[in-house]
């Protein structure tokens, strides 16, 4: 029965994550972060399948929109039309659409495998961390999302730790922190702002703000566009195509492993690549099948190389691995080192479970393509207000009926869209909350163990590797943000 259960949950993830990511707009971040509060009724491996499933389902169903229309249906699809489009405007739409689920699936596959045989060795290598190590590893990961805010570094600072500052309310509650803050908030706000609110008020009541802004017209998203199939695909596409895979699909489980990159990063590393190594890379851009290959093999990498550092140091490798740890929170299971150690048969089941979603997702693209691509027929006007519904719905079951949560949600929502206006980006915020509670604990811990004296964050060896790191991080962000200057410099005076 359980396995029954548990494959059914897998087939709705993935269906339903497809729907979120062919519509544009929606993620799957956003898929993930709506359906959390479901996944109270179930245990954990449950619950896995279905959140893995709204992943897979999610990245991949980017795909459809960006192909078809050529607005990406995801952020981590945006590589995606650039080929794709060119060849359903000539009539090989369906053949794209074919040659992007069977690049998903390579992609997903190899980041799989990275997965199994990466984590437990680097989980292994993190339990002799103490408290020095683990502050400087979440130094590093926000130093990580500084330095790949590609021309807008402090913007990406900024947001980190603006998010690490407002995860700090509730914790170490004797350093009267909560001085400012009005009596009346006080007692709701002593254990600091929930996690699932803010994670729906980011990524999906924000969305929404943004779509009412435009105005959600009663027209559909695909009127006029022609997706007739005049070649039909074959695994003849794929030859000559070997490299381009294995680096992509590398490319994107790397970029995934990087905290806080995300997809889109994956997608443009990897299609800049396909196009320097090609032998006619004047052809990219114009429906040529390497360029295609190389977004969605990279982009669909990303899912099993993101779990890499969640699982193995308990750092988020994007924006939905950090949703993920929601999940997580709700079983009352920690992860990072010691997750596989004390969790064997959890960990056996998420490869199982990446596995058969990564399958799924193949299966139930790939037969019935032309039919899944009428979901950017669906009305925005009809759609989004039942988005919004789920999204308060939830957030006010989290703690049984606690009205401050759905005040958070709208809180972080008016936030996320704020942060769209003047352009702070909301993943490293998002990176920055998740993290900073620990930020705080492994430093008091580190502090007070060595009779607070801050040299002891530079006297171990595996302190001073750290540091190495964060300083050629930063260094690669300093010159990069000046070399993105320079040419926009160098643009404006053309």
């Amino acid at each position: 029965m359980d396995v029954l259960l548990n494959f059914g949950l897998a087939v709705l993830g993935v269906v339903v994550g497809i729907i979120f990511g062919a519509i544009p707009g929606m993620t799957a971040t956003m898929a993930v972060a709506v359906f959390l509060p479901l996944t109270y009724a179930f245990d954990l491996v449950p619950a896995l399948f279905l959140l893995l499933g709204l992943y897979v389902g999610g990245i991949s169903g980017g795909l459809i929109p960006a192909i078809l229309i050529n607005i990406p249906g995801t952020p981590s699809s945006v590589c995606t039309g650039f080929d794709g489009h060119p060849m359903a405007r000539r009539g090989e739409g369906e053949r794209a659409l074919k040659i992007g689920i069977t690049s998903s699936l390579i992609g997903g596959l190899m980041s799989l495998l990275v997965l199994a045989l990466l984590t437990p060795p680097l989980a292994r290598l993190a339990i002799k961390f103490s408290a020095v190590e683990k502050f400087l590893i979440i130094l590093f990961a926000m130093t990580v999302i500084a330095a790949l805010s590609k021309g807008s570094m402090t913007k990406g600072v900024f947001a980190g730790f603006l998010g690490v500052l407002l995860a700090l309310i509730g914790e170490f509650t004797n350093n009267n922190k909560m001085r400012m803050v009005p009596d009346m908030f006080k007692m709701q706000l002593r254990g600091g702002f929930e996690l699932l609110p803010v994670l729906i008020g980011l990524f999906a009541i924000a969305q929404m703000f943004q779509e009412a802004e435009k105005g959600m017209k009663s027209t559909n998203l695909n009127e006029g566009v022609d997706v007739s199939n005049a070649v039909k695909f074959s695994l003849k596409d794929f030859k000559g195509q070997g490299v381009n895979l294995v680096r992509s699909g590398l490319l994107g489980t790397l970029m995934g492993i990087l905290p806080g990159v995300g997809g889109s990063a994956a997608s443009l590393i990897a299609y800049s690549q396909a196009k320097s190594w090609s032998k006619h890379p004047e052809k990219l851009g114009t429906g040529a099948i390497e360029g295609l290959v190389a977004s969605e093999t990279s982009n669909n990498g990303l899912t099993g190389g993101a779990l890499v550092p969640l699982l193995s140091l308990g750092i988020p490798g994007d924006s939905t691995t950090a949703v993920l740890i929601g999940a997580f929170m709700l079983q009352g299971i920690q992860v990072g080192p010691l997750f596989i150690q004390q969790n064997p048969a959890t960990w056996n089941w998420i490869l199982l479970a990446l596995l058969l979603c990564n399958i799924l997702m193949f299966v139930l693209m790939f037969f019935p393509i032309k039919h899944i691509a009428k979901i950017v027929n669906i009305k925005s006007c009809r759609l989004y207000p039942v988005i919004v519904l789920m999204c308060i719905v939830g957030a006010y079951a989290i703690r049984s009926g606690n009205m401050f949560d759905v005040w958070s949600l709208l809180i972080f929502g008016i936030l996320a869209y704020v942060f769209g206006k003047i352009g702070l980006p909301t993943a490293p915020f998002l990176i920055g909350f998740i993290l900073g509670g620990d930020l705080e604990k492994y430093f008091m811990s580190a502090m007070n163990g060595n009779d607070y004296n801050l040299l002891c964050f530079f006297q171990r060896p595996i302190a001073l590797v750290i540091w190495v790191l964060i300083i050629g991080f930063l260094g690669y962000a300093i010159w990069d943000n000046s070399k993105g200057k320079r040419m926009e410099k160098a643009g404006m005076k053309d």
